[in-house]
Protein backbone atom coordinates (compact mmCIF):
# COMPACT_ATOMS: atom_id res chain seq x y z
CA UNK A 1 0.00 0.00 0.00
CA UNK A 2 1.23 3.51 -0.98
CA UNK A 3 2.30 5.76 1.75
CA UNK A 4 -0.57 8.61 1.57
CA UNK A 5 1.22 12.55 0.98
CA UNK A 6 2.82 14.67 3.51
CA UNK A 7 2.45 18.09 3.26
CA UNK A 8 5.19 20.24 3.87
CA UNK A 9 4.59 23.12 6.42
CA UNK A 10 4.72 25.82 3.71
CA UNK A 11 2.16 24.45 1.43
CA UNK A 12 0.08 23.57 4.06
CA UNK A 13 0.51 27.57 4.53
CA UNK A 14 -0.22 28.06 1.29
CA UNK A 15 -3.63 26.23 0.99
CA UNK A 16 -5.05 27.42 4.04
CA UNK A 17 -3.99 31.23 3.78
CA UNK A 18 -2.07 31.32 6.80
CA UNK A 19 1.15 32.67 7.98
CA UNK A 20 3.96 31.13 9.41
CA UNK A 21 3.71 32.90 12.97
CA UNK A 22 -0.17 32.19 12.91
CA UNK A 23 0.56 29.08 12.55
CA UNK A 24 2.40 28.83 16.01
CA UNK A 25 0.18 30.43 17.68
CA UNK A 26 -2.85 28.33 16.40
CA UNK A 27 -0.47 25.25 17.39
CA UNK A 28 0.54 26.22 20.60
CA UNK A 29 -3.09 27.14 21.46
CA UNK A 30 -3.86 23.09 19.91
CA UNK A 31 -5.75 24.63 17.35
CA UNK A 32 -3.75 24.06 14.30
CA UNK A 33 -3.74 20.88 12.02
CA UNK A 34 -2.30 18.25 13.93
CA UNK A 35 1.44 17.00 12.68
CA UNK A 36 2.38 13.80 13.59
CA UNK A 37 5.47 12.88 15.43
CA UNK A 38 6.10 16.47 16.25
CA UNK A 39 6.78 16.53 12.32
CA UNK A 40 6.38 20.02 10.38
CA UNK A 41 4.72 17.74 7.50
CA UNK A 42 0.67 16.84 7.79
CA UNK A 43 -1.06 14.28 6.08
CA UNK A 44 -3.45 15.12 3.32
CA UNK A 45 -6.36 14.10 4.93
CA UNK A 46 -5.50 15.18 8.76
CA UNK A 47 -5.52 18.74 6.67
CA UNK A 48 -8.82 17.76 5.51
CA UNK A 49 -9.96 16.51 8.59
CA UNK A 50 -9.03 19.74 9.66
CA UNK A 51 -10.29 22.22 7.26
CA UNK A 52 -13.86 20.37 7.18
CA UNK A 53 -13.92 20.71 11.80
CA UNK A 54 -12.82 24.02 11.07
CA UNK A 55 -16.15 25.03 8.84
CA UNK A 56 -18.19 23.21 10.66
CA UNK A 57 -17.34 25.00 14.30
CA UNK A 58 -17.87 28.04 11.84
CA UNK A 59 -21.64 27.50 10.61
Amino acid sequence: MARPKMLKLPEVLEEIEMSRAVFYRMRARGKAPKLPNGQLRCRRADLDAWWSAMEDAAA
